[in-house]
């Protein structure tokens, strides 16, 4: 055995966290497999064996050969005639195996670079097994680690012993990493894959946000305030629904904490994601309102059959409820598992339009035209007779489509109707 292979097996051993009797049985395996592409013929012996004397770096190779009567002696590869073989070892019977020692000289020297290869293969994949072995129950936990490099869009990353990757399906858009930042990582899966265990770690993953607040709110860690889901858009925004039973415990203020210090920690490791806090509800109604501050519902109306939630606001409140790019009320309605409808209340509208109608119509009528000009008139300033009175005629002429002559007529029936209601006052 040379440096080279023992320093190979102390590096395992040491910074591999490799058992040694694991790294030992790689280097046989590897010589073994060395001898038989060395040694013409040596495929064809099935029983092989590799003593490794780790301390004088020797190697010897056996091959276990089956005793056999000298009449009988056929296959060389794996017989041993009974006469030969009581030559060394005097006890041996027909049946036996005996070892013999079959390493050629210098085989040592020769066979470095060879088993070198194949015992690397075999380590790595023992690390591999072990990657699996450690991390195959930490599916679900948050880890740290340092960004090492880029493979396309994933990303690889340092996690001590072990390295993970972030598939671009979980990588957050709104961030960049480079080499050499550490991050916090949410484990998704350990996958055992034919080429070895993968660990899957994200930044995006919902959960992610479900582990900070357990490890961040001691209340939600002990059992005290539930927190009954979590609805993202990495990178953009968070709705989380806590809820409890113990009424004298506030678990939106448990999870904003004193001078919002929690809720801000949580915000900082996600890189100023917005974060809404909701307390949970059974009733939909009641929840929905909660949810899709700080917009101001007018109307509810809901649909428990199909599930679907109707609310309406306000014109003005209309792009609150929404959210930039819909977020509100699609993160609503993720964390409901409702269909959350969100339209524009009309009722005022129509009330001002059901006014507008009425006072056009007596304006209409107090000037002999129709309908159609009276709305047309108010709509343009002229809302009572007095008002139209003081209108130029070609404004009015303008307004109404119609003719300056017929826009002066106008005028002079609305002259003695404003007179009047000036000898009234």
């Amino acid at each position: 055995m040379t440096n080279d292979i023992v320093a190979l097996i102390d590096y395992y051993e040491r910074e591999k966290s490799i058992d040694r009797d694991k790294v030992i049985a790689a280097l046989e395996f590897a010589f073994i497999s060395a001898y038989r592409k060395m040694v013409p013929g040596a495929d064809a012996i099935e029983t092989l064996r590799a003593d490794v004397d780790t301390r004088k770096g020797d190697t010897i190779i056996f091959a276990s050969l089956s005793v056999v009567a000298d009449d009988d002696y056929v296959d060389k590869f794996n017989e041993v005639p009974l006469a030969v073989a009581q030559k060394s070892k005097p006890d041996a019977v027909l049946g036996d195996s005996v070892d013999f020692n079959v390493t050629p000289k210098n085989f040592g020297r020769i066979a470095t670079q060879t088993a070198k290869q194949t015992m690397m293969q075999r380590l790595r994949m023992a690390e591999k097994e072990m990657i699996y072995d450690e991390f195959k129950d930490r599916a679900g936990d948050i880890v740290s680690g340092t960004v090492r490099r880029f493979e396309k869009s994933d990303v690889l990353i340092d996690l001590g012993k072990f390295e993970g990757r972030i598939p671009s399906r979980e990588r957050v858009v709104t961030e960049d990493y480079n080499i050499g930042d550490r991050i916090r990582l949410y484990v998704v899966a350990v996958e055992n894959e034919s080429r070895g265990p993968e660990i899957i770690l994200s930044r995006s993953h919902p959960n992610f946000v479900r582990r900070l607040f357990e490890s961040e709110v001691s209340e939600i860690a002990d059992g005290t305030v539930e927190l009954r889901g979590v609805a993202r858009e990495a990178g953009y925004r968070t709705k989380v629904a806590v809820g409890t039973t113990d009424e004298k415990v506030d678990p939106v203020g448990a999870c904003v904490g004193l001078r919002g210090a929690r809720v801000k920690n949580i915000v900082r490791e996600l890189n100023n994601e917005k974060v809404d806090i909701i307390r949970w509800s059974d009733d939909p109604a009641e929840f929905v309102v909660d949810a899709l501050k700080p917009a101001n519902i007018r109307t509810i109306k809901l649909d428990r059959e199909n599930k679907v939630i109707s609310v309406t606001v306000d014109e003005e409140e209309l792009s609150k409820a929404i959210g930039r790019r819909g977020q509100n009320a699609r993160l609503t309605a993720k964390l409901m598992g409702w269909d959350v409808q969100v339209s524009k209340d009309e009722t005022q509208h129509e009330q001002f339009e059901a006014r507008v109608g009425n006072a056009a119509s007596t304006l209409a009528d107090q000037l002999g035209i129709d309908a159609e000009m009276g709305e047309k008139l108010f709509r343009a300033g002229g809302a009572t007779a007095e008002l139209v009175s003081q209108m130029p005629a070609d404004y009015i002429a303008s307004a109404l489509e119609i003719s300056e002559e017929d826009a002066a007529a106008i005028l002079e029936k609305a002259a003695p109707l404003e007179a009047s209601n000036e000898a009234d006052a």
